[in-house]
C-alpha cells in the first residue's frame, strides 16, 4: 500500500468544532476516533453523522450479531479494506462466526458451510455489492428470515460499510497494529 494520505490529527492540531467532534465520538464510543472516524475528522458533522448511523448498525440492527459481523466481512473483502477487514475479523469470529466462513470470504470464496441466516445474508450481500440489486428469490429468502427491518439493516451494514472503506481507501488507512488472527486481504483480480 502506499503512503497514507489522511492519518490521524494531532490534538494539538484541532479546530474547535474538531475537538468538541472528537470528545463527543470518545464519549459515545468509549474510546477515541480511529480508523474511518480518524479520516472524517476533518469534516467533523459527517463524522458525528456517520458515528450515529454506525451506533445503530453496528451495535442495534435486527440481525444475530455474527450475522452483522459476517456482512460486515463481505464488505471490507469486496472493497479489499484492510482496516475495517482485520478489525471485524476478531469481533465476527468472536460473535460466533466459524473461522472457516470467514476465511474463505477473505480469500473471496462462498464458504462451504454455513447456517441458513449466514446463507441468506451472505447471497444479498453479494449481489448487492455485485449486482447493485437482489434477486427476487434472494430478497423472498431474506425477508422470511429477518423481516423487513431485517432487510433495510442488511443494506444499511452494505451500504455504510462500503462508505467507511471508501473513505479508509481514500486516505489510505492501514490496518490496526495487532492483526490478531486475520491475515491480510489480497487484492482481487482485476
Amino acid at each position: 500500500m502506499s503512503a497514507e494520505r489522511l492519518g490521524p490529527l494531532a490534538p494539538a492540531g484541532l479546530t474547535e468544532e474538531q475537538r468538541k467532534a472528537a470528545e463527543e465520538f470518545q464519549q459515545g464510543r468509549g474510546y477515541a476516533a480511529h480508523g474511518p472516524f480518524a479520516v472524517m475528522l476533518r469534516s467533523p458533522e459527517v463524522m458525528l453523522r456517520a458515528k450515529a448511523m454506525g451506533d445503530y448498525l453496528r451495535f442495534r440492527n435486527a440481525l444475530p450479531k455474527r450475522v452483522s459481523e459476517m456482512v460486515i466481512l463481505i464488505t471490507a473483502r469486496e472493497w479489499t479494506q484492510q482496516f475495517e477487514w482485520t478489525y471485524h475479523y476478531r469481533h465476527a469470529t468472536e460473535a460466533g462466526l466459524a473461522r472457516e466462513i470467514a476465511d474463505a470470504i477473505g480469500e473471496g470464496r462462498r464458504p462451504p458451510k454455513m447456517a441458513e441466516d449466514e446463507i441468506a445474508a451472505y447471497e444479498f450481500a453479494i449481489e448487492l455489492h455485485n449486482r447493485r440489486s437482489v434477486s427476487d428469490a434472494t430478497y423472498a429468502r431474506a425477508l422470511a428470515l429477518f423481516g423487513e427491518r431485517g432487510v433495510i439493516d442488511l443494506t444499511g451494514i452494505c451500504g455504510y460499510y462500503s462508505f467507511l472503506a471508501m473513505m479508509m481507501n481514500v486516505a489510505r488507512t492501514p490496518a490496526p497494529a495487532d492483526s490478531g488472527d486475520a491475515k491480510p486481504l489480497a487484492k482481487f483480480p482485476s
